[in-house]
């Protein structure tokens, strides 16, 4: 199983190699993704991410629910942590 995580697209650029390239924002910290299989992105669209690679478009409320159901995981782990 693999986990992909929503993370918004705040800049794209063609490497040197021609692969298309970006930097995904994932709660203010910026990651260099490649953006290939989402070819049709732009700057403040939301994808998901998995190792590396933006897999998929998600719409903002689409992203929000996502990032909603990461929240409700993580204070149910902190809670069990006790």
């Amino acid at each position: 199983m693999c986990l992909g995580i929503p993370g918004q697209v705040v800049s794209i650029e063609t490497n040197a190699a021609g692969v298309l390239m970006g930097k995904v924002s994932f709660g203010g910290i910026a990651r260099e993704v490649c953006l290939a299989y989402v070819p049709d992105v732009q700057v403040g669209d939301y994808v998901i991410v998995h190792a590396g690679f933006a897999l998929n478009r998600l719409d903002e409320t689409e992203a929000a629910e996502v990032f909603d159901l990461l929240q409700q995981i993580e204070a149910a782990e902190a809670r069990s942590d006790g």
